[in-house]
């Protein structure tokens, strides 16, 4: 994990790149953690906003899941991942 200092928020937001390779590509996306309402934080999919969501920081197992998952999907484009 690396921090990045963008301009638009003035300060250094971590980004954790999750990637798997493939045997026609590789794919990846890019996992930050914002506040949410009642003072908590959670995982989401950087640049996708509230609809990014993975899931609650207290879960680290869970949020792999989902990345897991989301990673298949977009290598093997299937509902079964969704």
């Amino acid at each position: 994990m690396e921090l990045y200092e963008k301009e638009e928020f003035g300060f250094p937001v971590p980004l954790l790149w999750a990637y798997a390779s493939g045997a026609a590509e590789d794919v990846g996306a890019v996992v930050t953690v914002r506040a949410t309402p009642g003072g908590t934080w959670a995982y989401f999919e950087a640049g996708k906003g509230r609809g990014g969501f993975l899931s609650p920081c207290g879960d680290a197992k869970k949020a792999a899941e989902r990345v897991d998952r989301l990673l298949k999907y977009r290598m093997f484009p299937n509902p079964e991942w969704t």
